[in-house]
């Protein structure tokens, strides 16, 4: 039901999306819950998108965010989409979540609104449709974070607790997020088309999806391939900018990559402490696919799998098509390479293009490895210029490396200091650090939000220097993460 006096204002849904052929969609309202309460709201992220709750309850508020009262104008659906998960293809869908449609920002910009774990749809293939308020306030935190960091991210605009059970290993608290994106649409919402619908269906896709997010394509000469461009260009800057922080998706299936460049679905993500690219945390990555270092690599094949359901689309021609693809395929390591190196420039205060910066970042990330270096805490060391913050720096090696950096720094007549100015804008003095998301999320759903809401308030400032949480620094001992394990959520 839609209740216009108690759902706040500023509400401008549309829903564009469902101009699509209907085999993309399914209409369909949340499931109402037991009882709603509300834990978080978003609101920063309210005055962005013009939404304005001053006025209603509580409890109203809950109602809303859990889908027992609907905005005006909302319209729900699940999307349908397909995906391959660890490089096994399967069909999807949104099981869990329900889009109430598009919001149209007082600049003019347009958002999904989301919710997460508001009940059974007709594709959650015998699951209950529901989610845990540990994961939902997992992912509130961190995709908050990676917003405040400088990353293109989902955002969360509220979490409420839904007063019913849900079953997984144990019984957990219940609760429904509300997700905020530029859009939903996936690579494996393309792949769902190529594979089950027609040629014209795709077409409307990728048309719907340009005129979105790429209008410009639509002027090109081919489309199809300046489109394929484009999404390639921003996943490669997209995952430079994990590999800047040290960032572990966990599980970068199809269906979790955004044709939008957004990071999506924050399940078993992680971050990195002691520098190693085979770190990874996620229990259900056996094999280590998604580790930190395959990253740019599995995002090269995801794009592949984009290539090959736009086929049809880059040419009439099936020889030609695939001529077309390979060649635009083969272009993103080269372009995964130059946006790496612009981040990592940036955070060892690098400026310009010099022959040697790619040599002198290896080495400095294989004395990290080499000596177990905390990743975050080394540069936040080499920018404070205090290398007695780590016993390793005192080695000649590192000494020597130092020497280096400090005469490439200075190159083109720069101060040490500008350098470091960069460094100090591109570092972050506060990351998720995962014993302490886990400390925060414990507390949370005891019902004391006070530690989440203090490491929350701490990570929205990311890169500023705070002394009474030097301690949120510190890495966890070794041994602490030897057995640690993230989890989708599901």
């Amino acid at each position: 039901m839609s209740l216009d006096n108690s759902t706040g204002s500023g509400w401008a849904l549309e829903h564009t999306y469902t101009s699509l052929p209907e085999k993309f969609f399914d209409f369909q309202s949340p499931v109402p819950v037991k009882e709603p309460q509300l834990i978080l709201l978003n609101n920063t992220l309210c005055n962005q998108l013009g939404l304005e709750f001053t006025h209603v309850s509580n409890e109203d508020i809950a109602k809303l965010f859990a889908g027992n009262a609907l905005p005006e104008g909302s319209r729900p659906f699940a999307q349908a989409y397909a995906g391959h998960q660890f490089g096994n293809f399967t069909m999807l869908g949104d099981g869990r979540a329900i889009m109430l449609g598009e919001q149209t920002t007082p600049d003019g910009k347009r958002f999904d609104i989301q919710f997460k774990g508001s009940g059974r749809t007709v594709f959650s293939r015998g699951g209950d449709g529901r989610a845990t308020l540990k994961a939902m306030l997992r992912e509130y935190l961190i995709s908050e974070a990676m917003y405040a960091l400088g990353i293109p991210s989902t955002r969360s605009l509220a979490v409420v607790t839904t007063g019913e059970p849900v079953y997984r290993e144990q019984v957990n608290a219940g609760a429904i997020m509300t997700r905020v994106a530029q859009s939903h649409i996936r690579v494996g919402t393309f792949e769902f088309a190529r594979q089950y619908l027609t040629e014209a269906d795709l077409k409307a896709l990728l048309d719907y999806t340009i005129q979105r997010h790429y209008s410009h394509c639509a002027e090109s000469d081919n489309p199809t391939l300046s489109f394929f461009h484009e999404v390639m260009h921003r996943q490669a800057a997209l995952i430079a900018q994990w590999v800047r922080v040290g960032f572990i998706h966990g599980v970068m299936n199809t269906d979790n990559m955004s044709i939008a460049g957004e990071t999506i679905d924050y399940g078993p993500c992680a971050f990195m402490n002691g520098y190693d690219p085979r770190t990874v945390f996620s229990s259900i990555d056996t094999q280590g696919r998604y580790a930190f270092g395959n990253q740019a690599q599995i995002a090269h094949w995801n794009l592949s799998v984009l290539a090959s359901a736009l086929l049809p689309l880059f040419h009439t021609d099936k020889e030609t098509a695939v001529s077309i693809a390979q060649e635009a395929l083969n272009a993103f390591p080269q372009v995964y390479r130059t946006q790496w190196l612009i981040q990592m420039r940036l955070k060892l205060g690098l400026t310009g293009e010099r022959e040697g910066d790619r040599e002198l970042i290896e080495d400095l990330l294989a004395l990290m490895q080499q000596h177990s270096l905390d990743y975050t805490n080394t540069f936040l060391a080499l920018g404070s210029q205090d290398l007695t913050q780590m016993e390793e720096m005192k080695l000649p090696e590192f000494q020597a490396w130092y020497l280096r950096w400090v005469k490439r720094a200075g190159a083109e007549g720069r101060s040490l200091e500008s350098a470091l100015e960069l460094m100090a804008a591109n570092n972050p003095q506060f990351i998720p650090r995962n014993h302490l998301v886990e400390e925060a999320l414990a507390h949370a759903v005891q019902g004391d939000l006070g530690f989440f809401e203090t490491l929350l308030d701490v990570l929205t400032t990311p890169y500023r220097p705070n002394q009474a949480f030097l301690h949120y620094q510190t890495a966890p001992q070794m041994a602490w993460e030897e057995n640690y394990k993230t989890f989708c959520g599901t």
